[in-house]
């Protein structure tokens, strides 16, 4: 999900021409489509699939892919020959990275600048300020992406080559690291990682990877920097990374397995060693990764609406991940808190969050609620499923988790196009399309005070 201040929502840059360009919204947001709409046609033909593939269906799969989210209507190991599997991979590193940022490095491969405003956008999509050297942070991502990738292959080809052999098995174990990276949530293996449940360095290993490449470019990059001279000089948005991130998964964790441990079809069966494994891996999951080591249709209730609100609370800003973000859900609950003491500042780690930061994650808080609202309303017009299904998936697609518990699979064709939409919306941000479709413009009119009752 890519977030926007108001001052970049509405900045529109001057060509030599003098008209007036596309705000970076909608930028990012067309950038997106270029990329999406020739790969879904790329998917229908049969070089790519083993039957084929309807468009619907190739745009669903394309959009899942790009926008990080894992949820599919076939079976990827499947139904995809080895060039479609490639193009996947292809489709969630893209995804993975920011369209923009991918057209930075491309320009740079060629030795060719990138223009104020390119810069401009790309930044904007890796949470930086102006001051920054682009050209060194996208090398320090490209980097530590690779790096990150082909320690997780490494380590799963140990899993992987003895049971596939050597030319299958180091591609499912790459096809993984990648998918995993990049919080896309895609396997090869029709379980996901169900047949996995009680293997450590498989668990472990995915588990690692979608928490790094979760936590936020911004994050890694400040950590690299500063992490020597020691934790007071983290900016503070690493901080709550640092802090939240853990306590999620330890709560996430906790929970599940208190719900689960006797639930003869999903943690029962299992040793308690393999519980704790099976119960910390889909918490961190939920947050955006989209792999499940047990079958989460036999869930129960409490244990599905535990997963929501770790799916809809997401990853870290201009991270792999979705959902509305770990630092907006953390300032919206320092802000309720600060309320309630009759605080007039918020104040996280003896730093005071400004009013614009704060007034911009319950913003955010409340288009998404609007967004996921309007789509579990069409689908439920249009797909014939239990209420608990519909809100569990919709949130899922919206906060580009691409965890499912069944409904996916089912889904009709206009059920299908509105999901496509919630992850386009999820992926880009809410407020993005906001920004986009409003069209805010500053004013310095300026009216009297006015009460209203609130509560």
């Amino acid at each position: 999900m890519i977030s926007f201040s108001k001052k970049s929502a509405v900045l529109h840059l001057k060509g030599e021409n003098g008209k007036k360009r596309w705000s970076e919204p909608r930028v990012i947001l067309f950038s997106f489509l270029a990329i999406l709409l020739p790969s879904a046609l790329l998917l229908t033909l049969p070089i790519f699939s083993v039957s084929g593939l309807s468009f619907i269906d190739a745009l669903f799969t394309a959009t899942s892919a790009i926008s990080v989210t894992g949820l599919g209507v076939v079976d990827t190991g499947e139904h995809f020959t080895f060039t479609g599997k490639l193009l996947l991979m292809l489709l969630m590193q893209i995804g993975g990275l920011g369209q923009m940022t991918l057209s930075a490095i491309l320009l740079y491969m060629f030795g060719l600048r990138l223009s104020l405003r390119q810069q401009s956008v790309t930044k904007e999509e890796l949470g930086q300020g102006n001051s920054v050297n682009l050209r060194k942070l996208v090398k320090h991502i490209i980097v530590f992406s690779c790096a990150a990738e082909l320690c997780g292959a490494i380590l799963l080809a140990f899993r992987f080559v003895p049971q596939l052999g050597w030319a299958e098995g180091l591609f499912s174990a790459l096809f993984h690291a990648v998918s995993a990276f990049n919080n896309a949530g895609f396997s090869l293996f029709s379980d996901s990682m169900m047949s996995y449940v009680g293997d450590p360095l498989v668990i472990f290993t995915i588990a690692s990877l979608f928490i790094f490449g979760g936590l936020g470019f911004t994050v890694i990059s400040d950590l690299h920097g500063n992490l020597a001279r020691g934790f007071k000089h983290l900016q503070l948005h690493t901080k709550i990374m640092l802090i939240a991130t853990p306590c999620l998964l330890l709560i996430g964790t906790l929970l599940f397995w208190l719900l689960e441990s006797n639930n003869p079809n999903t943690l029962a069966p299992l040793s308690s060693s393999d519980q704790w494994l099976a119960a910390f891996f889909q918490s961190a999951s939920a947050r955006t990764a989209g792999f499940n080591s047990i079958d989460l249709s036999q869930f129960s209730h409490p244990a599905l609406l535990v997963m929501m609100v770790l799916m809809l609370i997401g990853a870290g800003s201009t991270s792999t991940g979705g959902g509305i973000k770990v630092s907006t859900f953390v300032v919206a609950m320092i802000a309720t808190w600060a309320f309630l003491r009759q605080r007039n500042k918020v104040v996280i780690l003896k730093r005071t969050v400004p009013w614009n930061t704060v007034t911009k994650c319950l913003a955010i808080i409340v288009v998404s609620c609007f967004v996921l609202i309007n789509a579990m309303f069409l689908l439920m017009l249009t797909e014939n499923a239990p209420f608990d299904l519909v809100m569990f998936e919709t949130i899922s697609a919206f906060a580009t988790v691409g965890l499912t518990a069944g409904l996916t699979a089912d889904l009709s064709e206009p059920g299908k196009v509105i999901m496509v939409v919630v992850m386009i919306i999820g992926r880009i941000g809410p407020l993005t399309l906001a920004y986009m479709l409003a069209r805010p413009k500053p004013t310095l009119l300026k009216y009297p005070d006015g009460h209203v009752f609130a509560g």
